[in-house]
């Protein structure tokens, strides 16, 4: 698992550090003064968030983790069209790459 942030005190913060490093996450920062490198991660969270999760309600950890992964590889990477693949998803523009 990689946790990209900004460098705002609340990721950099000891106390923070520790659950990642429990975890055994990794974590990534932007570059200070450059925040386009997070700007894809805030643009699938924000259609995940409208398209899957602000629709559903969750009972535990479980359910949400396997919502994500209905998410991302039964929809998002699958039908979902996305203007920078000229209107096609993932799957299809990967597709059309290796023919």
């Amino acid at each position: 698992m990689i946790f990209h942030s900004d460098c705002g005190c609340q990721y950099t913060s000891h106390e923070f550090r520790k659950i990642i490093d429990e975890n055994e996450f990794i974590q990534s920062f932007s570059k200070p003064g450059y925040p386009y490198d997070n700007a894809v991660c805030e643009c699938f969270f924000k259609y995940a968030k409208k398209e899957e999760f602000d629709r559903k309600s969750f009972a535990n950890a479980n359910e949400v983790r396997l919502a994500t992964f209905e998410y991302i590889d039964g929809f998002y990477n699958l039908k979902r069209p996305h203007s920078h693949n000229d209107n096609l998803s993932p799957n299809e523009k990967e597709q059309m790459v290796l023919n």
